[in-house]
């Protein structure tokens, strides 16, 4: 059994849908730590420009500490019935991707999230896009909140604990886990260790050229059903087990 994870990100790229597709679980770190100029609350979209970012502001009065779920985007009660953050961020996707090919195909559901749904915290927003943009992609994996389980540890500790209390065989990492991963701690307690080195596929944008590690949306709005097949172009899909 493969088991990987990730923190939660807002509009996240497509590498980590890719982990998604190679694993049978997939931890939902939802209680690390926030990470401030990091993906957790940004991404970025394309421009006839180039890219823009798109980031989440954090209210950091409201925010009860520096876990990620505990953090609060921006609220703003005057604003009704959304924050402001959340209008200019849909006015931005709407306004880049409006003559995209595909764009009407998931505009509805995206609309509601923006517009209709005022969020309570930055991890409900990133769990609710993890949840849509999986559904989209057909990739239906066993996912499990952090939050939901007394894990304990840090880094390579932590993951080592979820491995053995889930039952996984090899556990599958980014590609900085090679960073901080002790392979041998790993190998003592039977776990194959797997590097995830994700290539970014070429596909029509919106825009003339071609812009890399974009949010998933980009891929969405323009090659529309055709998104898994494109994301997973030139990569692995399936991983040797013991």
């Amino acid at each position: 059994m493969i088991l990987s994870g990730h923190q939660p990100v807002y509009l996240p790229w497509l590498g980590l849908f890719h982990k998604l597709f190679l694993c049978d679980v997939f931890v939902y770190m939802d209680t690390v730590q926030y990470l401030s100029n990091d993906w957790n609350n940004r991404n970025r979209i394309r421009t006839p420009q180039g890219w823009s970012w798109l980031t989440v502001p954090i209210d950091k009065a409201r925010s009860s500490g520096n876990r990620l779920h505990e953090i609060v985007p921006l609220q703003d009660p005057a604003a009704a019935p959304v924050p402001e953050w959340q209008e200019r961020h849909w006015a931005s996707i709407e306004r880049n991707y409006a003559r995209a090919e595909h764009f009407e195909t998931y505009a509805p559901a995206l609309r509601e999230m923006y517009l209709r749904t005022r969020w309570a915290t930055l991890v409900d927003l990133c769990c609710a896009q993890f949840t849509l943009f999986s559904g989209w992609l057909g990739i239906s994996r066993r996912v499990i909140r952090m939050s939901e389980h007394p894990f304990s540890g840090h880094k390579d500790e932590l993951v080592l604990q979820q491995a053995k209390e889930l039952g996984a065989t090899t556990v599958l990492f980014g590609a900085h886990g090679r960073d901080y991963v002790d392979l041998e701690k790993f190998a003592q307690a039977g776990q194959a260790v797997v590097f995830q080195d994700y290539v970014s596929p070429v596909y029509p944008q919106r825009f003339p050229g071609f812009e890399p590690s974009l949010c998933v949306l980009d891929l969405f709005f323009n090659v529309g059903g055709d998104s898994l097949a494109v994301l997973l172009d030139g990569n692995v899909r399936r991983l040797g087990t013991p």
